[in-house]
């Protein structure tokens, strides 16, 4: 499949990039090292995202590249998605695609719907910076510095810096090879885990606060009302990570994220410590999707009746586990 990708990449001349909506450091670190890598060899490179290059990713060398999409649609040759397992996440980026572009998708979600035209999904790669370094690596790609930072941003974020299940020899073989090619670790961690901004700090401090155990307490969670959202003052890129902090509490085997939005939907996120817990199954059957041990999905309803309607689904799988 990587043969058919480059053949396609590198004959083609106007090629869009683009990532789900909400992005993450794997999302923008992999467009971002995808259209360095693409304007090397020359190509007119477009990279999208519907929200744009947040602030907080601005440590990422080439984050300048990646803008919102325009109301007019424009043709490319190729369109190359990434880290996007369903359609519907692209946002307002699939209308600015005219007909007629040869879609790529490249992704390393288990509940990716194959979408393209040409699919290489890997659930077995940690992040889709995994994907991306090895597909590089297979088409003779030189890593320049800058695409080694953003391709081990992306690996180092999507694995919690390493831990998370999936890290294997085949992860440290990347983030090796990755820090041989110019990744400076101290100045880039920092820029990660060590800059957040004092909002963030108050958004944490809240969550702890109101934090709630249920199902024997072995499920952690936390909710962000619109008015709590506004109150605080907080950006929607500031919940990044806030959940990581319930899983982390003896006992809890899934922690969950319930968030009020605007648009009447709850955007849920999900987290796992136990593979027998599969918050990917779960958040399927409310229409959303991920990993396994790592997923979400935004449902219609209030607050408290998606947050009760999910609860049950992940209690129930818990309790077959016992």
């Amino acid at each position: 499949m990587f043969d058919s990708i480059a053949s396609a990449l590198r004959g083609a001349n106007r090629i869009a990039v683009a990532s789900h909506l909400r992005p993450d450091a794997d999302a923008l670190g992999s467009t971002i090292a995808a259209a360095l890598w693409l304007k090397s060899e020359g190509k007119d490179v477009t990279a999208w995202n519907e929200d744009g290059t947040l602030t907080k990713f601005h440590y990422l060398p080439g984050h300048e590249l990646v803008s919102t999409p325009p109301a007019t649609p424009e043709k490319f040759d190729v369109f190359l998605i990434l880290d996007t397992s369903v359609k519907k996440r692209l946002g307002t980026v699939v209308d600015a695609i005219a007909p007629g572009a040869l879609w790529i998708n490249m992704d390393h979600h288990v509940s990716n719907e194959l979408f393209g035209e040409i699919n290489h999904v890997d659930p077995s790669a940690p992040a889709t910076g995994q994907i991306l370094f090895e597909f590089f690596r297979h088409a003779g790609v030189r890593i320049t510095p800058a695409i080694a930072t953003n391709l081990f941003a992306a690996i180092s974020t999507d694995t919690g810096s390493f831990q998370y299940q999936g890290t294997n020899a085949r992860t440290f073989d990347a983030g090796s090879a990755l820090v041989s090619a110019g990744v400076d670790v101290a100045t880039l961690s920092r820029a990660m885990y060590e800059s957040q901004p004092k909002r963030r700090f108050e958004l944490l401090r809240f969550a702890l606060n109101r934090a709630e155990f249920h199902c024997e307490d072995r499920i952690a969670t936390f909710s962000l009302t619109l008015e709590d959202a506004a109150r605080l003052a907080v950006l929607p890129e500031d919940n990044e990570g806030i959940i990581d902090n319930l899983r982390s509490v003896e006992g809890v085997l899934s922690a969950i994220f319930f968030e009020e939005l605007p648009d009447g939907k709850v955007r849920v996120s999900a987290r796992s410590k136990d593979p027998a817990i599969d918050v990917c199954k779960v958040c399927q059957i409310f229409k959303g999707g991920g990993h396994p041990m790592a997923a979400g999905a935004r449902v219609h309803g209030t607050l408290d009746r998606v947050k009760q309607d999910f609860l049950k689904v992940v209690c129930d799988e818990i309790r077959k586990r016992d």
